[in-house]
């Protein structure tokens, strides 16, 4: 039976990492539409091998470690200044840098809806992962949790971006959601236990695929 303490972190995770959540994520899709103009990821067999390997070997797997350390660094503002830092120099391109970061100041600012001292430390334009850890950790809530909850938001994203692309429909996007499920709380259960250590990505294509979206002429997303 879930206690009070456990339904009302889930209702909070919900609210942090819903759409309705006022951080423009809906404006990103993190070069996605790169992938979809250039033929990469144009049907869903080549959107879920793009997803997932975002998730596991990825910019998304990345953000995960550092959410956790984050999470990890409520209480040591220099700890958390540092991860903060990395996460932004991390950015590998100046749109995947404008995206952590708007995003991020979107939600610090949203999440003081719920004080916490521990908001004061983010300063004004934290990394977007950074920030769901340390609000996460600031309200108590299970870091696990909290990582599969924010992968699932991810994916969420780019689905719907793919959605709006044309590449698939709604039901063929709940569908990739269904079949990623095990992935994200894979995901999930790693990513809680690493450390700074276990940064490091491999997803080339989708790295350039940012990278080229900065000069694609005709574009509906701001990454």
């Amino acid at each position: 039976m879930a206690t009070e303490t456990s339904s009302r972190a889930l209702i909070r995770l919900m609210a942090w990492l819903s759409p309705a959540f006022p951080v423009g994520g809906f404006a990103y899709s993190g070069g996605l539409e790169s992938a979809v103009h250039d033929g990469a990821a144009n049907d869903p067999a080549a959107l879920r091998q793009w997803f997932e390997t975002l998730l596991t070997r990825g910019a998304w797997r990345n953000d995960g470690v550092l959410l956790a350390e984050g999470w990890r660094s409520v209480d040591d503002p220099e700890r958390l200044a540092a991860v903060a830092a990395l996460a932004e120099a991390l950015a590998g391109s100046a749109e995947r840098h404008l995206e952590v970061l708007t995003i991020g100041e979107a939600f610090a600012a949203a999440a003081a809806a719920w004080p916490h001292p521990a908001l004061d430390s983010l300063g004004s334009r934290p990394p977007y992962s950074v920030a769901v850890g340390v609000v996460a950790s600031a309200q108590a809530i299970p870091l696990e949790s909290c990582l599969a909850a924010f992968y699932h938001a991810l994916l969420s994203q780019g689905v719907s971006a793919a959605i709006r692309f044309g590449v698939i429909g709604q039901r063929q996007g709940v569908a990739l959601l269904a079949e990623l499920e095990e992935t994200i709380l894979i995901a999930a259960r790693q990513t809680a236990c690493s450390t700074l250590d276990d940064l490091g990505s491999a997803a080339i294509g989708a790295d350039i695929a940012s990278l080229r979206h900065e000069t694609q002429h005709t574009r509906l997303f701001r990454s």
